[in-house]
């Protein structure tokens, strides 16, 4: 499962004759092993084009700037050379290079997404259900996150996840704040992680307590996602300001229900 929020990655590709890459002022490969190129190269031949890319995503987070990168490569080239390929084959392809297809499929399709079986169901964003992003400062590779994880889980858990996952599920496609709220647990991998980030653990056991209707992990973390019904969102802010200090930023963002998108230039 996955969502689209409102952080974007923007990409310009140019004609120029010569390869390069201009990453910003983020800390990103410029050749040919750039998640962009590499999306765009699954497509088409890269030599001769200037890529530049502009980036509101923070890396290593757990809010899918991998994906998004990907994406944009492969519509990118897709748009420029008239493939005139579908969102499916859009999507087969950059779960393929990503090597999962959750936030690959929130980033072609918008909204939220349901992975299973190489099939995307997708769910309309509820109206008035907004998120905040608690963004620590110190990042946790999306690899060591994946280890932590145990090889086995108990029957009892495996249960409690998928039961809680079909009611959010249900909560969504309702647009009922309640079940979603219910849906919200885990015990399968947020737990297994907490040693690589118990601050952000401890701000998701205390959502409630805090305005929020819960809070998940973002992806492998260390990001917190918090689930808020629009009216209680400028309050959440404010006290989670005043939580995290200078430790985390702090950033309201909306569940959007439009995926990739190619602006004409």
């Amino acid at each position: 499962m996955a969502a689209a929020v409102s952080a974007y990655l923007e990409l310009e590709v140019e004609e120029t004759g010569e390869f390069s890459v201009d990453v910003g002022d983020q800390d990103l490969p410029q050749d040919q092993s750039n998640l962009c190129v590499r999306g765009f190269a699954d497509l088409h031949e890269t030599d001769g084009l200037t890529f530049r890319m502009r980036s509101d995503i923070p890396l290593a987070a757990g809010l899918g700037s991998s994906a998004a990168a990907i994406v944009a490569g492969l519509v990118a080239a897709d748009h420029m050379y008239e493939l005139a390929l579908g969102r499916d084959e859009i999507f087969e392809r950059g779960a393929h290079i990503e090597g999962h297809p959750d936030n690959v499929a929130a980033s072609v399709h918008g909204g939220f997404v349901i992975c299973a079986d190489g099939h995307v169901t997708g769910l309309e964003p509820p109206a008035g259900l907004e998120a905040v992003a608690v963004i620590p400062r110190e990042q946790v590779p999306t690899a060591k996150a994946r280890a932590a994880l145990p090889a086995e889980v108990p029957l009892t858990d495996a249960t409690f996840n998928v039961a809680h996952a079909a009611v959010l599920a249900l909560g969504l496609a309702k647009a009922d704040l309640a079940e979603i709220a219910r849906g919200l647990q885990d015990r399968l991998h947020q737990p297994a992680r907490e040693r690589l980030y118990p601050r952000s653990m401890d701000l998701v056991r205390r959502a409630a307590q805090l305005g929020a209707l819960g809070a998940t992990i973002s992806g492998a973390g260390p990001t917190v996602l918090f689930w808020v019904f629009f009216e209680q969102t400028g309050a959440l802010v404010e006290r989670l300001r005043e939580e995290v200090g200078d430790t985390a930023e702090v950033r309201r963002l909306n569940f959007v229900a439009l995926g990739a998108d190619v602006a004409e230039l």
